[in-house]
């Protein structure tokens, strides 16, 4: 007789068990689904966010730069009645904006008959934050045969030139973009074509400095299950190219990747990198036709929904134990 209620007891508690056990499951796993459509979402909504705000602030440090680039064009175009006076143009309007590396104005050849074929005037910064005047143009820097020449005299308007590297052996070599526009005289005869030149290694600092300040800012980048995100920006020209990027986190894309991106529009993107799979939140800057991207690992997006997992599984396992030691007793 003691023995028959022990059989019955322990098929009961299987019983109960299994029951409660698939109830949670069902529970459990629907919760789960719910809760990660709800955290995908949020991610989404996180670093598009995060994208959106690196692409405004860049934008608007590139649209200053373009303001105070313009101010110093138009005084060249009101002094050019002699080199002199060109130079002292140049000189005149540079506090204007200092991060910028130098102001030039490239004239067309014989304009000025006693400066010869190629005179082009540049201020720029060199080892120190004072400006300082060169005379850069030379038959070794025709700078007439430059695409940014080239393109100005097909222009009446200002435009951004595309990436470029120049060297000359000093320190003025490094990766450049050009703000320039085509200056005519009172005549409409094409004078000269003017130029302010900004480096990559600014732009860099620039975007880190963005980065850091979103890291930084609890209602951009923290949720409650998982602290701070890590990710990071990058900035990719019309071509596909990654030209800022933190060290050693550069983004290789693929042709059709790149098409993308060039078609100016915002979205997102799987992509590989060094082995990681990640997602790329992209958007077009204002001014210029590149691209910034927010870079973050999969993992990372995910770690608050694995978080989750386990405080359901936690939950689930308690009830379990809770509902065995109730039938035990």
């Amino acid at each position: 007789m003691k023995q028959t209620f022990k059989v019955f007891v322990d098929k009961q508690t299987r019983n109960i068990l299994l029951t409660v056990l698939a109830v949670m499951v069902i529970t459990v796993f629907v919760s789960f689904m719910i809760c990660r459509h709800a955290l995908t979402a949020e991610a989404q909504i996180r670093y598009t966010g995060l994208k959106n705000v690196t692409s405004e602030k860049i934008a608007k440090t590139i649209g200053a730069m373009e303001m105070s680039a313009e101010n110093v064009f138009d005084e060249v175009g009101k002094h050019m009645d002699s080199p002199d006076a060109v130079i002292t143009a140049l000189k005149s309007k540079t506090h204007l904006n200092p991060e910028v590396r130098g102001y030039f104005a490239a004239f067309e050849p014989e304009y000025f008959p006693q400066e010869g074929t190629w005179f082009e005037p540049y201020i720029h910064h060199s080892d120190t934050s004072e400006f300082e005047y060169t005379q850069v143009g030379s038959a070794r820097h025709d700078y007439t045969k430059s695409d940014w020449y080239i393109r100005a005299k097909k222009s009446t308007g200002s435009f951004w030139s595309d990436p470029y590297y120049y060297y000359d052996g000093t320190s003025m070599s490094g990766h450049y973009a050009t703000f320039v526009k085509p200056i005519f005289d009172s005549t409409g005869r094409l004078a000269c074509v003017c130029g302010a030149d900004i480096t990559f290694e600014w732009l860099a600092k620039e975007l880190q400095k963005i980065d850091n300040d979103s890291k930084s800012d609890s209602l951009l980048n923290k949720d409650h299950l998982y602290d701070i995100h890590d990710f990071y920006s990058v900035i990719i020209d019309k071509g596909g190219y990654c030209i800022i990027h933190p060290e050693g986190k550069s983004v290789s894309l693929t042709k059709e990747q790149a098409r993308i991106l060039a078609q100016r529009k915002s979205g997102t993107m799987d992509l590989e990198l060094n082995g990681v799979p990640s997602m790329l939140y992209y958007s077009p800057i204002d001014h210029v036709d590149w691209t910034v991207a927010v870079v973050v690992a999969k993992q990372d997006i995910q770690k608050p929904l694995l978080l989750l997992a386990l405080v359901f599984l936690l939950i689930a396992a308690i009830g379990l134990i809770v509902v065995w030691q109730a039938c035990r007793r």
